[in-house]
């Protein structure tokens, strides 16, 4: 028995070593370059599905130079609005902020108000009118 736990023990043991060293992997990484990304490219947005938003394309870095990662859809979230990702100058470096999701503020739910079933004379919502018997 001690020796199973002896193991038990160690496994989980492993386990929350490896999950706190996977923890800092879903940190934002942010990038500092000297170089200025070039203007944004012009992309043609397509008809978005309901419950969907578009998120525009941007110059990403890939440790040697600018890359254009295209725009694309994504869920919409209730409540918030896509802040896109953007390049921001601070002295004589250029920051890259993710896109991300901002509360906005001045959102107000949507009430849908539900259709009443419409009735037949005899009373039910099967239609047909009255029944002969």
């Amino acid at each position: 028995m001690n020796r199973i736990n002896a193991l038990r023990n160690l496994s989980l043991s492993l386990l929350l070593v490896a999950g706190a060293a996977a923890g800092p992997a879903y940190a934002q990484l942010n990038i500092s370059i000297s170089l200025a990304p070039p203007a944004p490219q012009y992309e043609i947005v397509p008809v978005i599905a309901p419950g969907y938003v578009w998120a525009p394309g941007y110059w990403g870095w890939s440790g040697e130079r600018h890359v254009w990662v295209r725009g694309r859809t994504i869920v919409h979230r209730e409540g918030y609005r896509w802040e896109p990702d953007r390049w921001d100058q601070r002295d004589r470096s250029y920051y890259r902020t993710a896109g991300h999701w901002q509360r906005d503020h001045d959102y107000k739910p949507v009430k849908i108000k539900k259709e009443k079933k419409h009735q037949d004379r005899d009373g039910d919502d099967r239609g047909g009118g009255r029944r002969q018997g």
